[in-house]
Order: C-alpha cells, then structure tokens, then sequence
C-alpha cells in the first residue's frame, strides 16, 4: 500500500542512516583519541579499572623518586665509609711505625695521625645528601626509604620500606662529637701516650673500629643492592601496568581504520537509500497528472 501520510521506506533509511552515524561518530572517536574506552560511559569496569590502575603507577612514580632519593643518600654514606676505612688503616701503619720510638718521632708521627683524624671527622660530617647526613647525625633512626606501594584485593594500600639502622652506621653526632665506634680513634695520641703497651691498647681499638666500619660498609651495601633490586623491579612493574591498561582501554587502530571505512560506505549507501525512499512520495503524484 502507497501512503502520502506515512512513507515507511523512508523512515527505515532514517534509523539505518542514524544507526550508521551514530556508529560513525564513535569510530571516528576512537580513531582520535586513540582509545576505545575513553570515559566512564564508554565502558564503567573498564575505565575504572584503567583509572585505579594509572593512579597506582603515579604512586609508583612517586616510589622511584624515593628510591632515587634513597639511593643517593646510601651512595654518600658508602663512599664516605669507605674512605673513612681507607684512613683508619693508615692510623694503624702509623701507629706500628711509632712503636719503639722516640719521642720525637712519636711528635712527628702524630702529626700525621692528627691530620687523619680530622679527616676521618671531615669525611662523615662531609657525608650529606639532599640534606641528610647517615654518619654524623643526632638521629636515633632508623632511616626508612619507601620501596613499594602495594594494592591488597580488598582495596587497602600500604608501603613497602627498606629500613637502615643508624646505630650501626652512625660515626659522629651532627656536631662532630665522637660516637663510641669513633671515640677510641679519635683519642689516639702516641705523642703524650706512646709506651709500646700505650701503642698496642690503640691497635686493639683500631681492630675493633675496623670491624665495626666493615659491619657498618655491609648494612650500607646490602640497603644499597635492595634499593637498585627494587628500583629495576618498579620500573617493571610500572611497565607492566601500562601494558594491562592498554589492553584494557586502547583501541585496535587496523581495526577501527577498516571498520570507520566500511561505515563511510554504508553512510553513503543510507543517504542513497533515503534519497530513494523519499523519492517515491513524488512517483504517486505522477499517477494524477493527466
């Protein structure tokens, strides 16, 4: 049946035609955006998902940042002890070449060991970093570095810590006073005490400050090998995140490309299909002309 009232053909290719830009304009979104899921209403799991998961790695951006941190304050204490274990043991060949000497010598000879002792202090108070100082400070500690940031399943985060105990790091008080694993040293005086058994008492003293600054040196370079450990694994771990978050909401572009051109033709074939339908309208007024 032929009706000027309602022409059925041509409100079909509207819905096909709407249908077809509506599917277009998403397309084409996506093509722009680069991304299938790009709000809420694209997909609600998805982008909240996607967005707890890019908010995690933001806190796990901030957790390399304070690693680095971490890092450089770990390095400076480290080379710092280093050095100051390289100093103790020229306190010791001094002190060897003192015994049996005279006098005289013994004053030469603390001269020398004088100046390793202020270097020795010069070095620790020297061990700063980003305003930190693990050998010469007035903190009890410990020094915590934040490694981690974790998720639980049941929503709730926690951080992870490397912990670093300053009792057995710790040379000198911020002012420079002498810490019990330094003061020993820092009392050697072969000038106004260098009887042989004066000399010997300050070897025992160097040994046991030698094992404790080696002690010491390892705590510092076990915190330093967990620090570089977990560095490498949160920038995996970010990596990781990236990836499932892209799965999750990036688009397939081959596959948006092929789909947006096949809506471009079926648009072109709607616009025809209404042109047509539209057309008919006119084909029933040829049929009272005369």
């Amino acid at each position: 049946m032929s009706s000027i009232m309602t022409n059925a053909a041509a409100l079909t290719a509207l819905q096909s035609l709407s249908a077809t830009n509506k599917a277009l304009q998403v397309a084409q979104g996506r093509i722009s955006t680069g991304y299938r899921v790009a709000e809420a209403s694209d997909n609600a799991a998805y982008w909240s998902i996607a967005t707890t998961m890019r908010s995690d790695n933001g806190a796990n951006s901030s957790v390399q940042d304070a690693l680095g941190l971490g890092a450089g304050k770990v390095d400076t204490a480290y080379t710092a002890l280093k050095d100051v274990i390289g100093v103790v043991d020229d306190i010791k060949q001094k002190l060897i070449t003192a015994r049996g000497q005279g006098l005289d010598t013994r004053k030469q000879i603390q001269g020398e060991i004088a100046t390793l002792q202020v270097h020795l202090r010069s070095a620790a108070i020297g061990a700063s970093y980003a305003g930190s100082n693990m050998l010469a400070t007035d903190d009890a500690g410990p020094v915590e570095i934040v490694s981690s940031y974790n998720r639980a399943a049941n929503g709730s985060v926690t951080l992870g810590k490397i912990s670093i105990d300053l009792a057995n790091v710790t040379l000198f008080a911020a002012n420079g006073t002498a810490k019990p694993i330094t003061a020993d040293i820092m009392a050697i005086n072969v000038e106004t005490n260098g009887t042989d058994a004066d000399i010997d008492g300050f070897l025992t003293d160097i040994e046991a400050a030698l094992t404790g600054f080696t002690l010491a040196a390892s705590e510092l370079g076990a915190a330093k090998s967990h620090i570089d450990l977990q560095k490498d694994f949160v920038s995996k771990l970010m990596d990781s995140i990236d990836r499932g978050v892209g799965q999750l909401v990036d688009a397939d572009m081959n596959k948006e490309s092929t789909r947006l051109q096949a809506l471009q033709v079926q648009q072109q074939l709607g616009i025809q299909a209404l042109s047509i339908a539209n057309s008919n309208s006119q084909s029933i007024l040829a049929l009272f002309k005369s």
